[in-house]
């Protein structure tokens, strides 16, 4: 199994064949909301074959994980009969129209948990019976992303409010050309966006936390430090790499890479190994140092968390006897943890990392040489040490926000 031949099976097909398909047979049932793309056409096809009430699974997608957001807003403050006056996110299209039907499951990314958690948004998963979650519970980074307090803060007593499916990393993405012509080694970790060669030649994400973070990670400190006062050389290393960079840019960085107009880029694995399959003169490394790490999660939205039972599609046209013996009712909570497990599964996880260019949270922390051949060796998967120096965001207090911002606007002035 590799990825490029999965590729060319998938690319006779798309996710809304499937989406069109099931609906079509389903008006009623389950809602489970994906971030598109994130879950492969052919992952759900191998869920509706595995389990037989998938039939009763209504699928709709989101193209930004930011609107997957908006959405759990907008279902709240309906529920709660208020209406949504909220304006539009800045920089952003206007906030689109919520659909009608809340999602019963749904993907969050991590940098949206806690608020989602604060405003009461989201629901704690029940997640102990759950075949697979055995294996994340034994690992920190796991416990430490989705067991919350009800501030959304990290706590090792707190309740579990996430499931994670796929994770990624913040990378390095660099033409080979470009820097072979001009006598530039490779990338291998952080320290190298500083190279004198590279001046007015990188891209960096529009993002103060994901800049300070990794420079703190040059550094040898953690992304989520709170008091960057303790950091006297920061900001000159942030002011230097400011001198490097080109532009900043959370989505428009890929094309000028390809084109030669930067010659290195930091963006997330997810958008960068894409254009690593198709195109080889751009190639991508995990900074040696460690990185910071971003997750694709399943959430019950707060406002199902009375719906346990659900009719399955078509019981309220047929009568009596039928629907007791042919269309009973879906156990929710059961169908749920069925979704949940199905991604955990090995041979389906080993398919979802190829994929969808993110790697499955079960091959974290496991033996290397039990990762499936595939994805052995790849920037997928990070090598242990790596990934030990790796960590998500995590939220900080109001005084660290204030400082992040103050830093970033003086470096960017």
């Amino acid at each position: 199994m590799n990825r490029r031949s999965f590729l060319v099976t998938a690319s006779s097909l798309t996710l809304m064949q499937l989406l069109a398909g099931c609906n079509r047979a389903s008006t009623a049932g389950v809602e489970v909301r994906l971030l598109e793309d994130s879950v492969p056409l052919q992952v759900l096809r191998e869920f509706q074959r595995q389990v037989r009430s998938s039939q009763a699974i209504n699928f709709s997608m989101s193209s930004q994980l930011a609107d997957l957001f908006d959405l759990l807003q907008t279902w709240r403050e309906k529920a709660n009969g208020q209406q949504d006056d909220r304006p539009s996110r800045p920089f952003f299209r206007p906030r689109a129209a919520a659909p009608q039907q809340v999602a019963n499951l749904m993907t969050l990314g991590d940098y949206w948990l806690t608020p989602a958690i604060q405003q009461n948004l989201i629901q704690p998963l029940d997640v102990e019976e759950i075949p697979g979650w055995e294996q994340l519970a034994e690992q920190e980074i796991w416990q430490t992303l989705v067991r919350r307090n009800q501030q959304g803060e990290p706590s090792e007593t707190g309740e579990v409010w996430a499931a994670p499916y796929r994770w990624g990393t913040l990378m390095i993405a660099y033409r080979r050309d470009r820097l072979e012509e001009n006598g530039i080694p490779e990338p291998t970790d952080w320290q190298d966006l500083w190279q004198p060669a590279l001046q007015r030649r990188i891209s960096l994400p529009d993002s103060p936390r994901s800049v300070i973070g990794l420079t703190l990670k040059h550094l040898g400190r953690s992304a989520n430090t709170e008091d960057l006062t303790t950091l006297p050389n920061l900001l000159t290393e942030l002011e230097a790499l400011h001198q490097q960079t080109k532009f900043y840019s959370s989505e428009a960085y890929l094309q000028p890479l390809i084109l030669g107009d930067t010659w290195m880029a930091v963006g997330w694995s997810t958008e960068i190994l894409q254009v690593v399959e198709r195109n080889q003169r751009i190639g991508a490394v995990v900074p040696a140092a460690g990185t910071l790490l971003t997750a694709d999660l399943w959430v019950r939205p707060a406002v199902t968390a009375n719906q346990e039972t659900t009719p399955r599609p078509g019981a309220e046209q047929a009568n009596s006897e039928q629907a007791n013996s042919e269309q009973p009712s879906i156990d929710l909570s059961s169908l749920l943890r069925e979704w949940i497990a199905f991604f955990w599964q090995p041979s389906i996880a080993t398919q979802l990392s190829l994929l969808s260019f993110a790697a499955s949270p079960i091959f974290t922390g496991v033996d290397p040489a039990q990762i499936p051949a595939a994805l052995a060796n790849t920037p997928l998967l990070p090598s242990p040490e790596v990934l030990q120096a790796s960590e998500f965001l995590l939220p900080l207090s109001d005084d660290a926000i204030d400082q992040y911002q103050q830093v970033w606007l003086q470096v960017r002035q």
